[in-house]
């Protein structure tokens, strides 16, 4: 082992949630994850414009690298504002150096008007070559004829599909309805009540921060037959901040296992974004082996390469003025605040 590794793949982010930070308080305290959901996640998405949506996909870029992370799968939802919206992101994240693979989560919570133009942003967005996939909120959140609909048009583009599935009780009959549906290069983002037998293909998307802070439960991932790869649900980019609460996660329910389980979860997310194994990230501990990196905090990157080029080296970007994209998105913040 060495201090070098690959670039780190965040397999589950939702980049918008960067400008959540301080919002104001909602209107009612939530009890449930339902309410936290009505409460905050859609008061917040419906208030996104594009320029929200840019400032917000630059500071998770940016706290991405900073972490070490180079590839992020993102799944993204702003109703009064989709179109145009993934390739706002993906600017955004070329434009910091960051790699990343998008897709317009549609949903019936705004009618089947909504969902359509969820599917065309998608589709507009692949086709013209974007780096994507079609993505779905949930289950339950969608008709048949909307899963149906972003299933088979993920099947004409070639790619596959990003959902949430059984991330809370409500979500407990998604094995049924996207019964026939998946495919192997779907993934399956938390799973948390998903049953340990269940017929669903693609990869287990792992969000220990974000399953406990909405309190939800623990998945368990290790129980499941499919691979699982580590996300953190927007709450940050820090791939190895997962990776640490994966393992002392799966060790509270079994003592005997060490942390090479999640550190395989955190290696899958290179099957997504394959580009970002051949990223180079020079570290401040030496050496990079799970079993030091699970009990050492505070490990950063000091120097990071991406397709030949040094886009981080000595605690900051080499494409963008982190100071700069902190206080734009502030701004933005603010606005987005002011609007809730």
């Amino acid at each position: 082992m060495s201090a070098v590794t690959p670039g780190l793949v965040c397999a589950h982010h939702h980049l918008y949630s960067a400008l959540a930070r301080g919002m104001p308080p909602p209107p009612e305290v939530a009890t449930d994850f339902q309410g936290i959901l009505e409460q905050i996640w859609w008061r917040l998405d419906t208030a996104l414009d594009l320029d929200m949506i840019r400032w917000s996909a630059m500071l998770g870029a940016l706290e991405a690298l900073e972490n070490g992370t180079t590839g992020i799968v993102d799944h993204h939802e702003s109703p009064n504002a989709i179109e145009g919206s993934l390739e706002v992101i993906a600017q955004a994240c070329e434009e910091v150096g960051v790699r990343v693979l998008t897709g317009y989560g549609i949903t019936d919570r705004h009618g089947a008007d909504g969902a359509r133009r969820g599917l065309a942003e998608n589709k507009h967005f692949i086709e013209s070559g974007g780096p994507g996939m079609v993505a779905v909120h949930a289950a339950f959140t969608c008709s048949d004829e909307s899963l149906e609909a972003a299933a088979g048009l993920a099947e004409d583009l070639g790619v596959g599909v990003h959902i949430h599935v059984c991330e809370g009780i409500g979500d407990i009959d998604a094995p049924q309805r996207l019964e026939g549906l998946t495919r192997d290069n779907w993934l399956l983002s938390h799973c948390v009540h998903l049953p340990t037998e269940h017929t669903l293909k693609g990869t287990i998307l792992h969000n220990p921060m974000s399953n406990l802070n909405n309190a939800v439960g623990y998945a368990n991932p290790a129980r499941f037959g499919n691979p699982v790869a580590l996300g953190t649900d927007g709450i940050g980019g820090n791939v190895l901040e997962s990776f640490r609460l994966a393992y002392v996660m799966q060790r509270s329910v079994d003592v005997t296992c060490g942390p090479d389980t999640a550190w395989s979860w955190l290696e899958n997310g290179w099957s997504i974004i394959p580009e970002a194994r051949n990223d180079e990230v020079v570290w401040s501990y030496d050496p990079m082996d799970p079993w030091h990196i699970a009990f050492t905090p505070g490990i950063m990157p000091r120097q990071i390469t991406i397709d030949d080029e040094i886009v981080f080296t000595d605690g900051k970007p080499t494409r963008v003025d982190a100071d700069e994209v902190r206080a734009k998105a502030a701004e933005q913040a603010a606005r987005l605040h002011a609007k809730l």
